[in-house]
């Protein structure tokens, strides 16, 4: 399916926003008076966050409004998801530079039709008209990021919008992936539940 998209600019973060370079803080640890702050820099990456939130927290905090003393529309961060290359995980080799193997998809076998085709629930397939190639967003690599340093990132990373038809089919798929039941795996995880429950 390809996906519609936007190059024109809004003045603040949206709903559906694809931006470059965005890094995450994989870790930060303090030994001995030495701090290691560890990140990891994504390509590119898809803005999560619902439109409305992402809205009042502009209007709020950068415009001129009555309330400027009442910091209860500002949000922390900004919930995005990373755009993998879908050749690149087809083979299992999104991660490849984190040294994290993942399982191939035979693209051509029914796995990867699926998954194209958005009916497996852990992925959603993007097909862009323009200059980004084929795309798989895994929901279950997502992350926040400082809502400033995104305003400011996105000034001169900003590479488009999908359209709001799209971004809320993501984000409808996004959320039943997230609130999906978890069930047990093995015996050992019945048997816990089971005395949990008596």
């Amino acid at each position: 399916m390809t996906t519609m998209i936007r190059t024109g600019r809004k003045p603040r973060i949206c709903q559906g926003d694809i931006l470059r370079d965005v890094e995450m803080i994989e870790y930060a640890m303090e030994s001995e008076g030495n701090l290691e702050i560890s990140k990891i820099r994504f390509p590119l990456v898809i803005v999560l966050t619902q439109d409305c939130d992402l809205e009042q927290d502009h209007r709020f905090r950068w415009a001129r409004n009555p309330q400027k003393n009442s910091a209860d529309k500002y949000l922390i961060s900004v919930l995005v998801a990373p755009l993998y290359n879908a050749e690149h995980v087809y083979l299992g080799q999104h991660l490849s530079e984190l040294k994290m193997p993942m399982e191939t998809i035979n693209k051509n076998k029914t796995p990867g039709k699926n998954l194209r085709k958005n009916n497996n629930p852990r992925y959603h397939f993007i097909s862009f008209s323009q200059t980004i190639v084929d795309s798989i967003i895994d929901f279950k690599h997502y992350f926040s990021v400082n809502v400033r340093y995104l305003h400011q990132l996105r000034k001169t990373n900003f590479v488009c919008r999908i359209a709001p038809l799209f971004r809320e089919d993501v984000s409808q798929r996004f959320s039943a992936y997230l609130s999906r039941i978890g069930l047990p795996t093995s015996e050992r995880d019945v048997c816990e539940t089971r005395s949990e429950s008596v």
